[in-house]
């Protein structure tokens, strides 16, 4: 049996397989990048295993998370959101999902693509480490968010999302997936 990140239950497939093939492997087409800045932002106060379990439920209400749908909810929408038993109903999460997806829509205008505004903190390279919930990058990148009006988008988070998108690499060193270094060029 392989040895996996001591955070990964065993007992779930879905977050096996979300270890396995998901986490920390780069992946910054947009339409991904916001999907998982949504769930991530949901993920406040809650375990990412939880907003895991109900991720294909918030694809089905979030319109495939469709960006020029989410950014013309009204508040009928954000109404069926809230009694959508299926996913997490956080009337302030929902209503900044709604937010941060607008403001992500003008970073992409303002950068051509969320990936190029990421590239500006990144400089194209995957940090490499583990046992960390924040650093700099994620300081830096949280702040700027919140500057332009994202909510739920704190260090933490951030650093949780740059995790999830690859460009923080953090396999626990047992971990058969564990690597300390990559060309993210390759």
């Amino acid at each position: 049996m392989r040895k996996r990140c001591q955070w990964c239950n065993l007992n779930n497939p879905l977050y096996i397989s979300y270890h396995d093939n998901e986490w920390c492997s780069l992946n910054l087409d947009d339409k991904y990048l916001l999907e998982m800045l949504i769930l991530e932002s949901f993920q406040a106060g809650l375990s990412w295993e939880c907003v895991l379990n109900k991720r294909e439920y918030f694809k089905i209400a979030y319109d495939n998370f469709d960006i020029n749908k989410i950014c013309k909810y009204d508040d009928d929408k954000i109404k069926e959101l809230l009694e959508n038993d299926k996913i997490i109903r956080n009337k302030l999460k929902i209503k900044a999902s709604i937010n941060n997806t607008k403001i992500f829509k003008n970073i992409q205008k303002e950068y051509r693509s969320f990936q190029n505004y990421l590239k500006k903190f990144t400089n194209n390279e995957v940090i490499y480490e583990i046992n960390k919930t924040t650093n700099n990058l994620s300081d830096i990148i949280s702040k700027d968010l919140q500057k332009r009006g994202m909510k739920f988008v704190g260090s933490t988070i951030i650093y949780s999302y740059l995790q999830a998108v690859g460009l923080i690499y953090s396999h626990d060193e047992d971990c058969f997936l564990y690597k300390e270094v990559d060309n993210i060029n390759e």
